[in-house]
């Protein structure tokens, strides 16, 4: 995902206090994670209690029950993501500044096997359904696609553009990806590795997030523009859309609650919105997180959010310059819905 952009923290501050915050969600406690280094996405197996946090060269693992770190995943220079294939016992880490993706035991957090991929690997995905995972590879405008058991390259996918966030479909066999630079989502048959259509986004611009319903077969994107787009995902038509805050870099969906998530990292907020049916969403809550926190996770079972943020020094009002991280301050901030 993108990295934090020139924030205007200084008006954001000025702002004032005009977040709802009165709605499903609110704030639970922070677990601290300190270290340097920049992070990315989170990731949450449910069923085993643990949360995967994307931090400079390593991935940290947080059990959700203790709410403390638990170990970490080492060796993974410029980690972008971590995705996680509970059936084999494995997950996979892109490591953007090797341009490669890590096999990663589980059980033990060693890694298994490198895999050589695009340039630059961001997004990382599981397909469940062929046992595949495929790297968004950001610089390298392409998919890599590899055995999960064997970490065997069965393909390289050419994307045109610069891939942000996918999402699968197992049952239709797809994976969607978000292509920034071209405001179009790619469509990938899984069975042929091969682009079947390009669809354009407009209104949306820039799209970075995605999140997907299965069930209702439908899309969430978050875009640039401060816009999270619901799409068909079986024609790509832009079905509804609603406002959000500036700086999203991340979109969940709960399929139990109906809840589609935007973090929202310029803006120090989630947006929080309802799927009222698949026709329409409606805004439920815009709930104050951290500035920066662009990136999140949603934790299925217990629904609860955690989201990845640090302090930062204090600027003069009106700098354009990217705000410094205060050291060690790197934190998971918790927030879980109310009774």
């Amino acid at each position: 995902m993108r990295h934090a952009a020139v924030w205007t923290f200084a008006a954001f501050a000025a702002a004032g206090p005009l977040f709802a915050q009165d709605g499903p969600y609110k704030f639970a406690r922070e677990i601290p994670i300190g270290g340097e280094g920049g992070w990315d996405y989170l990731s949450v197996d449910a069923g085993a209690h643990r949360l995967y946090v994307t931090h400079g060269t390593k991935v940290v693992v947080v059990d959700t029950q203790l709410n403390k770190v638990a170990g970490e995943i080492a060796d993974t220079p410029g980690v972008h993501g971590f995705a996680i294939a509970a059936d084999l016992g494995r997950g996979f880490s892109s490591n953007g500044r090797e341009n490669k993706a890590s096999i990663v035991d589980l059980k033990t957090l060693k890694t298994i096997q490198k895999v050589d991929t695009g340039e630059n690997p961001d997004a990382i995905l599981y397909e469940p359904s062929r046992h595949e995972v495929y790297t968004m590879n950001g610089r390298g405008k392409s998919a890599t696609v590899f055995d999960a058991q064997s970490g065997k390259v069965v393909a390289t996918i050419p994307l045109e553009g610069k891939p942000e966030f996918a999402q699968a479909d197992g049952a239709a066999g797809k994976v969607f990806v978000n292509i920034e630079d071209m405001n179009a989502i790619k469509v990938i048959d899984t069975a042929t590795h091969k682009v079947t259509a390009t669809w354009p986004i407009a209104p949306g611009d820039s799209a970075s997030g995605m999140a997907f319903d299965a069930a209702n077969h439908r899309l969430f994107i978050g875009c640039d523009n401060k816009l999270m787009l619901m799409i068909d995902s079986t024609n790509g038509s832009v079905v509804y859309s609603v406002p959000i805050g500036g700086g999203v870099d991340s979109n969940w969906f709960d399929p139990q609650t109906k809840f589609a998530f935007s973090s929202n990292g310029e803006s120090g907020t989630i947006t929080i919105a309802h799927e009222e049916s698949p026709s329409l969403l409606k805004i439920v809550q815009t709930l104050k997180t951290h500035r920066g926190g662009r990136t999140m996770a949603l934790d299925p079972v217990t629904h609860t959010i955690y989201v990845s943020a640090t302090e930062y020094e204090q600027q003069a009002a009106g700098s354009k310059e990217r705000p410094k991280p205060v050291a060690g301050t790197f934190k998971v901030l918790v927030y879980q819905m109310t009774k």
